[in-house]
């Protein structure tokens, strides 16, 4: 299967050779060489595509739809769903390549939106755009690559892949403001071998300019939110329906023990919270710890989020040493991101509580069981080591 003659309006020499320098960095495979592009319907999947396909590359796109076709395809701001899965057929006939639409939505309801809502019950805060890179995305799809005969897969996700002494290595994007390396921490190294990300050495700004450039109907098409499958992001409307014993009613507790009123189902709450408590006892108060078994919401003062340690399951390693154990055994210095929003705070690799898990030099603020802790290198500060969920915390010395 070859790339089709591309339209005059797209090979015209407007495209800034360096973009296409750019794309043909980050790949590192012989012009001609087959490459599956996933699409999602949005620009920087489309540019993606765009460029292989001008840089000479047999590109063949692939779509998935994640969702249910019917609130999902009026949803502004989602992916994966109806009209971007026409935007991104529009843009693969546009730019003369072969493309697939695969129906995923049953793999994505049980490995994403039923972990989702399961996660919340734990009384834990989940991040389901790391389990769809996780399962539908860098592992399912890239089978779907590999049976269609290419040579590598390539996204539009803001990650640069760097080839090191041990291997290829994954770092942050270029431009710190769209990086996406906390949301790929779970990338194996197999994986890695596979990936290609044409887009991590570029700023957004330049990407919506080719996409103009390059004539595509998405060039100002606005980004996907972060929760896709949400609609109009009330979470717990989506959990009530899937989990509804998660609005069963409890207690919240201070942590000295004093009841102090009453709430409506640990799934409407999060570590760190403040707002939406609805009990007063002078001083500020936040969750500091869910108990899903009992059904308690157990708040505190601000200085009660502060973790000193925390431990990690569903770990990744991607760096130099032979397993996060051993990097464990050895202390290894690492920069921890805890939040997405949040810059990696220095630490070191430790067991915790029997399992992998980080020691932080100064203790972190507002650390939420489900969320990611991933890890970073101090000595090549952009380079992501790997991690894992934060499974538990240590609060205190």
């Amino acid at each position: 299967m070859s790339v089709c003659s591309v339209p005059a309006a797209i090979t015209a020499e407007r495209l800034s050779d360096g973009l296409i320098q750019a794309a043909r960095e980050a790949v590192r495979l012989p012009v001609g060489t087959r490459i599956v592009a996933a699409m999602s319907g949005g620009v920087d999947s489309t540019v993606t595509a765009a460029l292989l396909a001008r840089a000479g590359y047999d590109v063949v796109g692939v779509t998935l739809q994640l969702y249910d076709h019917g609130a999902a395809i009026q949803k502004k701001g989602a992916c994966c769903a109806g009209q971007d899965i026409h935007d991104a057929r529009t843009a693969a006939q546009s730019l003369g390549i072969p493309h697939y639409v695969l129906d995923y939505e049953s793999r994505f309801k049980q490995q994403v939106i039923e972990d989702f809502a399961d996660s919340y019950l734990r009384g834990e805060t989940p991040i389901p755009c790391i389990r769809c890179n996780q399962t539908v995305k860098f592992r399912d799809l890239l089978d779907v690559a590999r049976e269609l005969g290419a040579e590598a897969m390539a996204t539009g996700h803001y990650v640069r892949r760097e080839e090191g002494p041990h291997g290829p290595e994954l770092h942050r994007a270029f431009d710190p403001a769209r990086d996406q390396s906390y949301f790929l921490f779970a990338t194996t190294a197999e994986q890695l071998a596979y990936l290609r990300f044409p887009l991590g050495a570029m700023p957004k700004p330049a990407v919506r300019a080719a996409a103009a450039e390059l004539g595509l109907a998405v060039a100002d098409k606005p980004d996907s939110q972060d929760i896709c499958f949400v609609p109009e992001g009330r979470y717990t409307t989506l959990i009530d329906r899937l989990r509804p014993q998660g609005a069963e009613p409890g207690e919240i507790v201070h942590l000295d023990g004093r009841v102090l009123g009453k709430h409506e189902g640990v799934t409407r709450y999060t570590i760190g919270q403040r707002r939406g408590l609805n009990v007063a006892v002078g001083d500020p108060l936040f969750v500091v710890k869910i108990d899903a078994e009992t059904r308690r919401v157990i708040v505190g003062p601000r200085e009660a989020l502060l973790t000193h340690a925390l431990s990690l399951k569903e770990t990744n390693w991607l760096g130099d040493e032979a397993s996060i154990e051993a990097a464990c055994g050895a202390g290894r210095p690492v920069l921890a991101r805890v939040r997405s929003t949040r810059e990696p705070a220095p630490g070191r690799l430790a067991m915790v509580d029997g399992v992998p898990g980080v020691a932080f030099d100064t203790p972190e603020e507002g650390v939420a069981p489900g969320q990611a802790c991933v890890l970073y290198a101090p000595e090549a500060p952009t380079r992501v080591l790997g991690g894992g969920f934060i499974a538990g915390t240590v609060r205190d010395v």
